[in-house]
């Protein structure tokens, strides 16, 4: 694909920014952002974040590293959105490499900060996605218990995550969808998907919840990728699929950012626009700490900047 096809993929009469224009619902975004290591990608995440703030999310968060190796640094970007913004933070918590008691006095802090909504998370292990995983004696055991634990701390929103292409450690899709209803029993009031590129199996997936009797909103996990290869290490590592056309899309672009970047937009928004088609309104984007992309899809979602 060149740069004219990957255009016309954009605004033909059946693409997604042509179906935009007869939009009759309203949809809520949600961002994803992680805390930066350097100044200079403290520099790059505040300027996503007042790029993307005037669309008015309806929360954005802040993730923790693996073996809650960010605790500190998610904590200080959480304070300075309060502080700085009108934006609602959602903080990540995770059960690694805490005790019960300490993730209880965080959480505890947050909502003495303000902070009302939670993403629970089990969490990666110190040494990364795909290590084993060994709790705490003193901690969560999981994140259902983690769950448990914020909603006897304080009425938080509780916020939790779901793999639509199964968890890589879970037995069987059953077994996750008995785990996130546990989940909810225990106080989550929203579910997060993994990103995926597999509109069919997340539908599935979808479809499977509902008839379990799941009725919590279910917010698909949308991550607009410019860099195939990087895309297809994070996507083995949480074993979700890359599809054979995606790879065909990026084939022979490695020097040719601005198509890869037409047609990581195109794909996305593509994928927002079924998603709609099939009834959904709530969309979360794993920004990586970029905004261009994610105000554009945005856009062509038919969100709009709110001046105060």
């Amino acid at each position: 694909m060149n740069l004219a096809e990957a255009r016309a993929v954009l605004l033909s009469p059946l693409g997604p920014v042509a179906r935009a224009g007869g939009r009759t619902r309203h949809v809520s975004v949600s961002f994803e952002f992680f805390p930066p290591k350097t100044d200079e990608s403290e520099e790059s995440l505040w300027a996503s974040i007042r790029r993307l703030a005037p669309l008015n999310p309806s929360f954005v968060s802040v993730t923790y590293g693996a073996g809650g190796s960010t605790r500190e640094r998610t904590h200080r970007t959480v304070k300075r959105i309060l502080d700085e913004t009108s934006l609602r933070p959602a903080a990540h918590l995770t059960c690694v490499e805490a005790s019960r008691d300490e993730v209880d006095q965080v959480a505890r802090e947050y909502w003495d900060s303000g902070v009302r909504h939670i993403v629970a998370l089990r969490g990666d292990p110190p040494a990364g996605f795909g290590g084993a995983y060994a709790p705490r004696n003193d901690g969560y055991l999981n994140a259902t218990e983690l769950t448990a634990g914020l909603a006897k701390v304080a009425p938080f929103e509780i916020s939790v995550g779901v793999y639509p292409e199964k968890h890589p450690e879970s037995p069987s899709l059953d077994h996750d969808i008995d785990v996130l209803k546990a989940k909810v029993d225990a106080g989550a009031t929203r579910a997060i998907s993994q990103f995926f590129f597999d509109f069919d199996a997340f539908l599935r997936f979808h479809d499977r919840v509902r008839a379990a009797g799941v009725t919590v909103p279910i917010v698909p996990g949308i991550m607009p990728v410019t860099n195939f290869k990087g895309l297809k290490r994070m996507a083995e590592s949480c074993r979700t699929a890359v599809p054979d056309w995606m790879g065909n899309l990026f084939e022979g672009l490695d020097d040719d950012p601005e198509t890869r970047r037409l047609i990581a937009g195109a794909v996305a928004a593509e994928t927002c626009a079924r998603l709609e088609e099939e009834g959904f309104e709530d969309f979360h984007f794993y920004t990586l700490n970029r905004a261009d992309l994610v105000y554009a899809i945005c856009r062509v979602l038919g969100l709009r900047e709110q001046i105060a």
